[in-house]
């Protein structure tokens, strides 16, 4: 079985361009996948925010090497 990915910009034609899919001879199913939003600016995002509440409430913590880092990580 193939699969073909449509890329449509304009969301108000999906629909359309779904209904149109449908009646192409063979097309056994349609599914319409939305696209997460492209962020331009990462300080937006709330993982940026929390991070940089838990640097300001000091949760954080610092490792002089790699093998430091998995002594704390593991204990």
């Amino acid at each position: 079985m193939a699969t073909i990915v449509l890329q449509v910009p304009d969301e108000n034609l999906v629909s359309k361009v779904k209904q149109a899919c449908k009646m192409l001879m063979g097309v056994s199913s349609v599914k319409v996948q939305k696209s997460t939003p492209k962020v331009d600016d990462i300080t937006k995002t709330t993982h940026y925010k929390e991070a940089m509440d838990d640097v300001k409430n000091g949760r954080v913590y610092h490792a002089s090497s790699v093998d430091d880092m998995f002594n704390q990580i593991l204990g």
